[in-house]
């Protein structure tokens, strides 16, 4: 068995430390990449939440319009059936 000198173990903790260095910046890196998620994701929602308003707008008008030709509806043929003098 290899003797376990102080050299070595110095090479064992550098290697240690690059490793551990190389961890936190790749954890630095998914930190970031999760905010930019998160930031996209809240822009969708945004987005989202912008698409429903413009829909119950056009609904709102398109419920105004159906109302409007079923009252025009409702009055032509009121008229063909009232006796005209």
């Amino acid at each position: 068995m290899a003797e376990v000198t102080n050299e070595l173990m110095y090479e064992l903790l550098k290697r240690i430390h690059t490793d551990v260095g190389s961890l936190r910046e790749g954890q630095r890196d998914l930190r970031h990449d999760n905010l930019s998620l998160r930031s996209q994701f809240h822009t969708m929602q945004g987005d989202i939440n912008n698409l429903r308003g413009s829909i119950a707008h056009i609904e709102d008008g398109l419920d105004r319009i159906e109302n409007r030709l079923e009252l025009r509806e409702l009055a032509e043929a009121q008229s063909r059936f009232e006796p005209h003098p």
